[in-house]
């Protein structure tokens, strides 16, 4: 067990640090520079999640239905620090939900990201998605998470406790010893957990608490618009550079979604989006300005 000098540590799980044994433990001397940082930032506090990643795993489920405001948010705040994104769409075996759900997706599989359904169970229960609908995307998933640090985000009843004992066997008797090791008694949902998916110490899991709200106070508002691909399709033309793309003449976002047909097309903006892209906007200025 390590300890940073000092009352306050800045360490967060994932980084790399250079430490000196003191006694029976250790004292953590330097944080070495991060590569990337994912975190939260609200107006009263800013929560770390890690640091070092190479996958951020968006974890949300059929059932129940997720905050498309939510997935939103932690895709902005991924693609900040400019960290690679897998959704992930749980209980694939789950109908009508598992349909209604991956339909609200379309507008996320055209904008380029990776989309995967899976219908994850502990293993004393076996099975996959139903027959005719999408595959149920184990393998898919493994082959995504392979050699890989990856940070699991998702809200309560996703199913990341299923996932982590799906492939870290023995997680669950881990996280009790190691709580033990720090004299909290038990495992709290407050605690960020770093696991180890194979022997050769390859590919890693990091567990994050479930989170009901995810601030952005750390974006600049007029940073938006870049941070989400289907809007930043379109910001090249508006006619002024400095466009809010709230209510400027000649905005090529507002155009867009004016335009938007009804296909599932990398160029359409959905209006469900742009209404989110709305309320960040004034939500962030509003603290600011």
């Amino acid at each position: 067990m390590c300890h940073a000098r000092g009352k306050k540590s800045q360490t967060v799980v994932g980084d790399r640090v250079l430490w000196m044994p003191s006694q029976d433990e250790g004292t953590i001397e330097q944080v070495l520079e991060r590569r990337n940082l994912l975190y939260r930032q609200d107006e009263i506090r800013t929560k770390s999640f890690a640091a070092n990643l190479d996958l951020v795993l968006i974890l949300i489920a059929a059932e129940p239905e997720f905050s498309e405001s939510q997935l939103t948010r932690a895709l902005i705040a991924a693609a900040a620090q400019d960290i690679a994104v897998l959704i992930v769409l749980n209980k694939s075996d789950l109908e009508p939900h598992f349909s209604r759900a991956w339909e609200r997706l379309a507008p996320y599989r055209a904008m380029g990201y990776t989309v995967l359904a899976s219908a994850l169970r502990p293993k004393s229960q076996p099975g996959n998605a139903p027959s005719g609908g999408p595959a149920d995307g184990w393998s898919d998933l493994l082959d995504a998470l392979a050699q890989k640090t990856t940070l699991v985000l998702g809200p309560s009843g996703a199913g990341k406790s299923t996932l982590i004992n799906r492939l870290v066997p023995g997680a669950q008797a881990l996280t009790q010893e190691i709580s033990s090791a720090l004299n909290s008694g038990k495992h709290t949902t407050t605690s960020t957990t770093h696991y180890w998916t194979d022997a050769a110490r390859k590919t890693a899991l990091i567990d994050s608490p479930g989170f009901q709200e995810f601030g952005l106070q750390h974006i600049d508002p007029m940073r938006l618009a870049s941070l989400m691909p289907d809007l930043c399709a379109w910001v090249d033309q508006c006619k002024f550079y400095n466009c809010s793309h709230l209510h400027e003449p000649g905005c090529g976002v507002i155009t867009r979604v004016a335009q938007r047909d009804s296909s599932e097309s990398a160029a359409s903006i959905s209006p469900h989006r742009y209404r989110i892209y709305q309320e960040l906007f004034a939500e962030l200025s509003q603290q600011r300005y």
